[in-house]
């Protein structure tokens, strides 16, 4: 992989309710388009922090490729915009696989080819369950993660939680892997399943390894909710709410959707079973 990073702001000049001019801080918006194979596939818009992990993870979560060790190299080059992705084997089908795409409630059009909808039924998730404790430490951890989001504003974070195994929470409560913003939370998605299958002893797609919960501050929509059941984590958690569809699919897979998740509050929409409520704890300060 090359590691093509990019500046994520760039500073611009305002105007404010005062009529005072002064310098403020804006996310870099810029075009990635990826090429497999020589074949133009499609065009993100993205912020480039980790290019080279969202072209992973976006082949990987439309189910082009089924792990890393399919992908031979990944290059990004910012001067022309571009990924190019060679892989060992080329794409099945490629052409009949990418024919169909629909257009997601994603931020910067996400786009989801394929019959994914067909495929999450043999999704197998983990019995992963999560205390109260754990659920207010995570979001606690949100809430002092250094972003992009405090100086600039205008994206999405995405995180990677593993758990401790003690349900009674004895232990470290939830340690965050990763975080990942990115002008649209299915890039953000996208990224961090490009990184769990970089890491050793992953499976396809990262399904294995330890207890594991995914953050968003985007909503619950269908595309979430797949993308990360696909990635074998089968508890999300958002500071926002919870589209029908993706309640629907949620409901399906066994998948633990929580919303509305700030401070001490939240919404337990689908798969309450696997949320170990604690009495008495919301009230604690």
């Amino acid at each position: 992989m090359s590691a093509a990073r990019a500046p994520l702001t760039r500073e611009v000049e305002v105007v404010n309710e005062h009529g005072e001019r002064e310098q403020v801080h804006i996310p870099a918006e810029r075009d990635l388009t990826i090429y497999v194979d020589r074949r133009e596939l499609v065009t993100l818009m993205t912020l480039g922090a980790q290019p080279e992990l969202l072209v992973l993870g976006y082949l990987l979560n439309q189910r082009l490729v089924q792990g890393a060790s399919d992908v031979e190299s990944i290059t990004v080059d910012w001067e022309v915009n571009a990924a190019a992705v060679k892989t060992h084997a080329g794409i099945d089908r490629i052409e009949e696989r990418t024919a169909k795409k629909v257009v997601t409630t994603g931020c910067g059009q996400g786009s989801v080819f394929g019959e994914l909808m067909a495929e999450i039924e043999r999704v197998q998730l983990p019995p992963t369950r999560m205390t109260q404790a754990q659920l207010y430490a995570l979001v606690n951890a949100i809430r002092l993660q250094e972003s992009t989001y405090k100086s600039a504003g205008s994206v999405h974070g995405c995180a990677l939680f593993t758990l401790d195994a003690d349900e009674q929470g004895g232990g470290p409560q939830a340690a965050m892997q990763i975080f990942v913003e990115d002008v649209g939370r299915h890039n953000a998605i996208d990224t961090i399943a490009g990184w769990m299958a970089m890491q050793p002893g992953e499976g396809a797609a990262g399904a294995l390894g330890p207890a594991r919960v995914f953050y968003t501050t985007g909503r619950l929509t269908s595309e979430m909710v797949i993308k990360s059941a696909q990635m074998g984590v089968p508890i999300v958690v958002s500071r926002s709410g919870m589209t029908q569809m993706g309640y629907d699919v949620a409901q399906r897979v066994g998948l633990c959707a929580i919303g509305r998740a700030t401070n001490r509050r939240f919404v337990c929409y689908a798969g309450a079973e696997r949320l170990v409520l604690q009495p008495g704890l919301a009230e604690r300060g």
